[in-house]
């Protein structure tokens, strides 16, 4: 008992010590999230609430860090610490460092596992990694995961000590533009919309005890023109004897059910009186999902849905329109790209990720466009919570962010290797099955403007046969095809209709970009541009309500979502409503609002 309190003692002190050693790294502008940051409290929130267990211990924090060559065996010294889940070039990592495509990020801590969790499986867990990451503990090879932008999983039990540390090692490999994977906006050099490179853990990485036979993933479809609700759970080994059971719950009271063997999906009848979710009622309902076998529970996990309908019709006139729950609605938006200059991909905190949806929200807008980038699962769940609708993009890729000039309908696109082609296909499949859950989503983007764009009817076609329950905007400004559900055009700065198609739904997918360098918030001082640039909130105000009118015009005449560039300043970019360290509003916030308002409701009552 004393050794066991001498060794609890130490580690303590060796905790402490670490995170007064903690600094982040580089003197660029913070937020104030970022400046308040604790290396021993780091992103401590419950990373997936789709499907939440009560029990999961993190694994954020300081760990152990080496940069070698590609080449090179695991280090058998490391360089330092680096907090987890910040990828190494950021400050907030403590390394500030490029990694590069000739090297490799090597990881390593120790963890315990509780005593509590004994006689179940352990699961190690990973939001993200970018790009190429494998894993080992106690020296023994658990798994590998290829994509930078989704979660991956692996069964660790069968590695695990008896007794005492387990060792965590992973190694990533991230050849950022200089591959051909889906990497969005990141580059190994740094210039105009292209930004510093993320390489590794950039999510939050956990532990979570199972059942020996558990639920492995769930899929949720609502449909409101049947009044039901379809929930399939599968599970990591299936036998007939099975049960599932899905309890639905509004406000703690049990309002419907349903039972399903055999492997069937689970359909609940629901409520006559059912909830809509929309952007003004953000219903969301309580599931309880359990899978048993021969009265025995075996696992139980708790979920949420919302009733809700995405799709198009026509008006009176005859205009394709967007809909929610059978309603027109004028879906209209910023362009979110997520970034911030002291966590790159990651937001400092909890706080700081939700404090930019609940700017968007007061705003006055109704959605957002998640652009070329996805989001650790909490956030997609706020927006679910919050009423707010999301576009998602597929992070482009393919070698280098060259543009193709716009040739209409003549079939001018990329050609993607066969290698190029299946990493973009597997990652875009990932990205569906990881988000398809979450009600806020409304549409799925497979192509930015024409950046890596190929075989786009086909892949329009393909990504609405694995879910037709979401709109498809085919190429976002890209090169046009008449396929998907909606016809996208891009153009700065102000409002233009320079195509429309009576098939489709016809949206602004951008416009805007109104500029503003906010002296003692930009990321380079020296450089920066917007597409306009303006001195002063009141003239950027000026300028975006000017548009906006120009904007309920065309509405009239067809359009029927926009999406204004953009939420925050990013990196050199001073194009946004917010600067980058999201410390200063540079809009009317009242008058963007009220033009807001008068956009998003100007299809009611049609």
């Amino acid at each position: 008992m004393k050794l066991n309190r001498i060794f609890v003692v130490a580690a303590l002190a060796f905790m402490a010590n670490c995170a007064l050693a903690y600094s982040p790294a580089g003197d660029r502008i913070k937020t104030e999230w970022g400046e308040a940051i604790n290396p021993d409290e780091v992103w401590q929130v419950y990373p997936r609430p789709i499907m939440e267990r009560a029990d999961w211990q993190n694994l954020n924090g300081l760990w152990e860090y080496a940069i070698v060559s590609a080449q090179s065996k695991q280090p058998s010294e490391f360089q330092g610490e680096i907090l987890v889940p910040f990828c190494a070039e950021s400050s907030l990592s403590g390394v500030g460092k490029e990694v590069g495509a000739k090297n490799a990020l090597w990881y390593k801590r120790n963890f315990a596992v509780p005593a509590a969790w004994k006689g179940r499986d352990v699961i190690l867990n990973f939001g993200a990694v970018d790009w190429q990451a494998d894993v080992w503990v106690n020296g023994v090879k658990v798994g590998s995961h290829t994509g930078g932008y989704t979660p991956f999983s692996f069964n660790i039990s069968s590695a695990l000590n008896a007794k005492g540390a387990n060792e965590l090692v992973v190694r990533v490999w991230d050849p950022t533009d200089e591959g051909v994977q889906p990497h969005g906006k990141q580059v190994a050099k740094p210039n105009g919309i292209w930004y510093t490179p993320v390489t590794g853990i950039w999510q939050t990485v956990w532990l979570e005890p199972v059942a020996r036979v558990h639920i492995e993933n769930v899929k949720i479809l609502p449909d409101i023109d049947r009044n039901t609700l379809t929930v399939a759970a599968s599970a990591s080994s299936s036998a007939p004897s099975q049960l599932v059971e899905v309890i639905v719950r509004d406000g703690g009271k049990r309002i419907a059910s349903g039972r399903s063997i055999n492997g069937e999906d689970v359909v609940i009848d629901m409520p006559s009186d059912v909830k809509l979710w929309s952007p003004d009622s953000p219903a969301l309902y309580d599931l309880e999902i359990s899978l048993s076998d021969g009265g025995k529970v075996l696992d139980k996990v708790s979920s949420y849905a919302a009733m809700r309908k995405f799709s198009t019709a026509r008006d009176e006139r005859g205009i394709v329109r967007m809909q929610l729950n059978n309603k027109p609605l004028f879906q209209f938006e910023p362009l979110d790209q997520g970034w911030w200059p002291d966590g790159l991909y990651t937001a400092p905190s909890y706080e700081a990720l939700i404090y930019d949806v609940d700017k968007t929200k007061d705003w006055g807008f109704n959605m957002i466009r998640k652009h070329i980038k996805v989001e650790p699962a909490v956030w997609y769940t706020y927006c679910d919570r919050k009423g707010i609708i999301v576009w998602q993009d597929m992070p482009s890729g393919d070698k280098g962010p060259e543009w193709i000039q716009h040739r209409y309908f003549d079939g001018s696109e990329r050609v993607r290797s066969a290698e190029s082609e299946k990493m973009y296909r597997d990652e875009w499949r990932e990205i569906m099955d990881c988000l398809y859950n979450y009600p806020c989503i409304s549409t799925w983007v497979p192509f930015n403007e024409a950046w890596g764009q190929f075989k786009t009817p086909e892949i329009a076609a393909w990504t609405k046969a694995y879910d037709p329950s979401r709109l498809v905007n085919p190429a976002s400004g890209g090169n046009f095809y008449t396929c998907g559900d909606i016809l996208d055009l891009h153009n700065y700065p102000a409002p233009a209709m320079y195509l429309f198609d009576a098939t489709r739904a016809n949206v602004l997918g951008e416009y805007g970009g109104i500029g503003m360098a906010a002296e003692g918030h930009l990321w380079s001082p020296e450089r920066n541009w917007g597409y306009v640039q303006f001195k002063s909130p009141k003239e950027v105000t000026d300028e975006y309500v000017k548009y906006a009118r120009q904007l309920l015009d065309f509405i009239d005449k067809g359009f029927t979502g926009a999406v204004y560039t953009q939420t925050t300043d990013v990196e050199i970019e001073v194009n946004g409503l917010m600067t980058y360290d999201r410390k200063l509003i540079k809009i009317d916030e009242d008058r963007v609002r009220q033009a807001n308002k008068s956009i998003t409701s100007s299809l009611d009552n049609k």
